[in-house]
């Protein structure tokens, strides 16, 4: 009985790994999709038609969810894995029931904006993540580059000039702000929000994970470099010095030549 289910566990496991191979690239172009939206909408607003695209990427989201969700032998740990999916699955959702009272509130609608910024987030490095898996260097490059479009638009919608002195008056205000935050440069104004707060206390610990790694890729990729060179330092050398020893050789032959007589 129990090996009957541990080989239910394997296969399940299997078609689920098959299941994430087969929607790798139709996931990856839709969480892009899903982050320009999300880009638009925080920089310029929504309309009725981005709206609409929206949620119907949210219905597939929400459909693949549930799918691995019934594939995966252990749901509790599945769905204590995928915490952070599911809030960002939720808020969609939510946006439902907007015409609520306490989902008018301000405080509410930014809380809203910022689980569905680190939602978004979260599952473009999980895209990203099944896309570059073999390359480390260029995952963490396109990972920063989408976590700096983001956290410059959640601050720009969260931390504007109208609302917060000393705010950003546009978003590329916010994008240069944000690139100072990821590489620990900083700058002289500090979130007044909570939400921004946030936002910025969780781009500052990425900025300081990605730092090291992207200095320690930068480091090695030189010293690799010294290193093939002297390489071919020592081998042009060893040339040389072979090379002089045929010359050597064949000028011995040659005086042996000619000391021999006709």
């Amino acid at each position: 009985m129990q090996q009957g289910s541990e080989r239910q566990d394997r296969e399940r496991w299997r078609t689920l790994r098959r299941l994430d191979a087969w929607l790798e690239t139709p996931m990856l172009v839709l969480s892009v999709v899903w982050l320009g939206l999300l880009l638009y909408e925080l920089g310029y607003g929504n309309s009725r038609a981005l709206e609409t695209i929206g949620l119907a990427i949210w219905a597939i989201f929400a459909a693949e969810f549930a799918l691995r969700l019934t594939l995966a032998p252990d749901k509790r740990a599945f769905l204590k894995g995928n915490w952070l999916t599911i809030a960002a699955l939720l808020v969609p959702a939510v946006r439902i029931f907007r015409a609520l009272r306490i989902l008018r509130a301000a405080r509410a609608l930014r809380g809203v904006r910022l689980v569905r910024i680190v939602g978004t987030a979260n599952r473009s490095m999980g895209a990203l993540r099944s896309a570059l898996r073999r390359r480390r260097f260029n995952y963490v490059a396109a990972m920063t580059i989408v976590v700096m479009l983001l956290g410059a638009a959640g601050m720009q919608s969260f931390e504007p000039a109208s609302d917060v002195g000393g705010g950003f008056t546009s978003y590329s205000d916010a994008l240069w702000w944000t690139a100072m935050l990821l590489t620990t440069i900083g700058s002289a104004f500090w979130p007044v929000t909570v939400e921004g707060r946030i936002l910025a206390f969780l781009i500052s610990v990425y900025g300081l994970a990605v730092f090291g790694y992207i200095t320690a890729s930068f480091a090695s990729f030189f010293v690799g470099q010294d290193a093939v060179r002297t390489k071919e330092k020592a081998a042009s050398g060893a040339d040389i010095v072979a090379l002089s020893r045929e010359i050597a050789a064949l000028r011995r032959a040659i005086d042996a030549q000619g000391a021999t007589p006709s």
